[in-house]
């Protein structure tokens, strides 16, 4: 039998929209508490607004994960309103394409600073409490092109690529306090992030939702505490 996580309180980085409103609110639904974190404060009033009609309790932090001080700062705001995380979820990214020699160096150096950096800072801020509770989970987003490159995505696919690295490492260094440490994989999913605008509605539909990994998120969280999936890959069914 699985555990409840009706109750538990979770932070949630790049929650404003896509994959980070849909896991808030997913969560919400089963009586998650959750901490929102983000850096444009209208997404995230409205996405907190949406979370407190759920019933939970919700707090929420503007901070640029790439920056450790804002990190510090908005994780200490979210555990005085919320106490400290039960479950982490990094899922705040930035994504450079294009050619090898046509991403500029301060567009590379950005995409490793809030992709890897951004989840180390908070990750740094948030794994003590998890270490004291001797609990945990910690879900990274990561992506199919942290996996396997392709052509255009050298600096997103190197970011990811350190995601896995990292995350490999500390689950082998917490799991013996009960924290779970795991990937994501999603291949495109319909979020401003993969798209911009570039598809209307009804091509939107044919990709992955930010909802179908929510609920793939809380599955995973219910898995009883003595197993988890390390590291799992998201296609759509036939989108093309």
């Amino acid at each position: 039998m699985g555990q409840e996580v009706k109750g538990k309180t979770a932070y949630i980085t790049g929650a404003g929209r896509g994959i980070g409103r849909a896991a808030a609110l997913e969560l919400a639904r089963e009586g998650v508490h959750v901490g929102l974190i983000a850096r444009t404060e209208s997404r995230l009033k409205e996405v907190a607004a949406e979370a407190k009609s759920l019933g939970v309790n919700v707090s929420y932090a503007i901070a640029d994960i790439s920056v450790m001080d804002e990190v510090t700062k908005a994780v200490a705001d979210l555990k005085s309103d919320l106490g400290a995380a039960d479950i982490l979820i990094n899922n705040a990214a930035i994504s450079s394409r294009g050619a090898f020699l046509e991403i500029e160096p301060e567009d590379w150096k950005k995409t490793f600073e809030v992709n890897v950096f951004g989840t180390y800072h908070v990750t740094r801020a948030v794994l003590p409490d998890l270490i004291e509770k001797d609990k945990g989970d910690i879900i990274n987003i990561s992506s199919s092109n942290g996996l396997k490159g392709t052509a255009g995505s050298t600096a997103y696919s190197g970011s990811k690529f350190a995601i896995q690295g990292m995350t490999e490492a500390l689950m082998q260094e917490v799991r013996h306090n009960n924290i779970r440490v795991f990937t994501m994989n999603p291949s495109l999913v319909a979020t401003e992030l993969a798209f911009g605008d570039k598809l209307d509605e009804q091509d939107k539909e044919k990709f992955m939702q930010p909802e179908d990994l929510a609920e793939y998120m809380v599955s995973q969280l219910k898995l009883h505490q003595r197993i988890f999936i390390k590291t799992s890959l998201q296609w759509a069914t036939n989108p093309f």
